[in-house]
């Protein structure tokens, strides 16, 4: 999400969003899901190609199901949440036995500011059981932006987590700062098991890099700044991470499946590719896709198109930035970005993408709307 003066604006932004459809070229369209408070997250569980579910902001998680927005929540916990600006509720994952356990995880930050994860049941299918709460990761925040707070569970079946770098400018915490410094979990994006295991809230896979090894357990990957959105392709478990730039560059990294285990993104060294400072970084991973931060103010990364109505849009990424709200497309790989071409279409306050059960792509809009991509 945006980590500037631009989010003083967002009442006058709102007002400006755009309707479904509006701009679509090149085979695409919006198609309007419907209205909420300050949306953050479009998240599905699996299997059930009837439900979508909308994060909001404050602490609400809202209902679609069969098109319909439904009265209620699913989810309220704005008793719980600090908001807003960078901090609130911002994000779920369904676990991947959901259908059997009803269990799911929200991440999002509390009264005090700080981060935390923790596990619900559902009571139906579109009612959670708020009494079922029960802690699973807590991280302590410095400052109040660079909270990153994407939750997803991996091709895996662990559950996937990205952490900002503390916030402030230029990572200033500590002797090297936070995101190279493997004994924090700031500026990370981490793995576990987030089911309990006895007295232990969630245990860490024998295979993450830094297990017995100088590092925190949890950490999968490091050098990042601030991972807004990021995710998994659901054909091929390649990993797409959109890091928010500090005022030179918005970057995007894609990674083969499992390639970006123990790899460094290099924040604060680098941004994008440009390097920052004379310290040491190993194992980087540089970006396909940068863009300078004037043009727009904090990149919204999507996700690979599988869905089989997007005819001629197959295995292309879809990304945006928060600020131009264009959304834009490229294949990605190893090796770099080819095809970049705007899609057309353009969403005022970019917060984030989703993708339901059958593949199909989301936009939502911080000032209220979510749509579906649809083609032309």
């Amino acid at each position: 999400m945006a980590s500037r003066a631009v989010l003083a604006l967002l009442p006058v932004l709102g007002a400006l969003a755009l309707p479904a459809g509006a701009g679509a070229q090149a085979g695409l369209a919006l198609q309007r899901v419907g209205s909420f408070d300050q949306p953050v997250h479009v998240a599905a569980p699996p299997g059930d190609p009837r439900r979508v579910f909308v994060v909001e902001q404050e602490g609400r998680i809202r209902v679609v199901r069969d098109g319909r927005v439904l009265p209620g929540a699913f989810l309220d916990i704005r008793g719980r949440v600090g908001c807003c600006g960078e901090r609130g509720l911002f994000s779920m994952a369904f676990a991947p036995d959901y259908a059997r356990t009803g269990r799911f995880y929200v991440s999002y930050t509390d009264r005090s500011g700080d981060s935390r994860i923790e596990e619900f049941r559902r009571s139906s299918a579109d009612r959670a059981r708020p009494g079922s709460r029960r802690l699973v990761l807590f991280q302590r925040q410095p400052e109040s932006n660079h909270n990153g707070g994407l939750i997803a569970f991996g091709p895996d079946g662990f559950l996937y987590a990205g952490f900002g770098d503390g916030g402030g400018g230029d990572d200033q915490h500590g002797r090297r700062g936070n995101a190279q410094n493997l004994s924090t979990l700031l500026g990370k994006l981490l793995r576990i098991d987030p089911r309990r295991r006895g007295r232990r809230r969630y245990t860490v896979p024998r295979d993450n890099p830094f297990v017995g090894r100088a590092g925190r357990d949890e950490i999968w990957s490091y050098g990042l700044r601030n991972p807004w959105r990021w995710s998994f392709d659901r054909r091929t478990g390649d990993l797409v991470v959109g890091d928010v730039g500090q005022g030179s560059f918005e970057e995007i990294t894609f990674t083969r499946a499992r390639r970006a285990r123990g790899r460094n993104f290099g924040w604060r060294v680098w941004e994008g590719r440009r390097r920052r400072t004379g310290e040491p970084a190993s194992r980087l991973l540089f970006p396909q896709i940068t863009y300078p931060t004037g043009s727009g103010c904090a990149v919204t990364a999507g996700y690979v198109v599988r869905d089989p109505r997007l005819t001629g849009w197959q295995g292309r990424f879809l990304y945006g930035d928060f600020c131009n709200g264009r959304i834009l497309s490229a294949r990605l790989s190893a090796g770099g970005a080819a095809g970049q071409r705007s899609t057309g279409l353009r969403v005022s306050n970019l917060s984030s993408f989703g993708e339901d059960a059958l593949g199909r792509i989301y936009v939502v809009s911080l000032g209220g709307t979510v749509t579906r991509i649809v083609a032309r």
